[in-house]
């Protein structure tokens, strides 16, 4: 049984002239992938998009994997909270925040509470969310 070539490709081939797009063929100029971790033949698509690599606080990308940084102290792990907010304050959001009474905290304004499409919950009166 004649076992099938591995198609390997490397990072830069999402952004190459040259790339199929295809899962069965990497690119027209290397069909299998390129040979090395680099490909002499590569050629910048001025149309490919570029992807945008976001940083959440308390992580990084090394080698464009997204990677939780870890604090030890003594040979153990401490976990940190992902918000550095006291209690009090918490105990506010939960109180006030539109998202969970549904009316500006500021002017007492009904607010549409469509969860799906909400990002940042502003007020006419001027009021605006600061928590994201």
């Amino acid at each position: 049984m004649i076992k099938p070539r591995v198609r390997k490709k490397i990072p830069e081939c999402d952004r190459c002239q040259f790339y199929s797009h295809d899962p069965h063929l990497v690119c027209a100029v290397h069909p299998s992938g390129p040979g090395g971790d680099s490909c002499l033949d590569f050629r910048e698509d001025p149309s490919a998009e570029v992807e945008e690599l976001w940083e959440p606080q308390g992580a990084r990308y090394i080698d464009d994997e997204l990677v939780i940084e870890r604090t030890y102290y003594n040979g153990e792990e401490i976990r940190q909270p992902p918000q550095q907010w006291s209690q009090e304050q918490q105990l506010w959001l939960l109180d006030n925040h539109p998202l969970f009474t549904g009316k500006c905290p500021q002017c007492g304004a009904a607010m549409n509470r469509d969860y799906t499409a909400r990002v940042h919950w502003d007020c006419d009166c001027g009021w605006m969310d600061d928590s994201v």
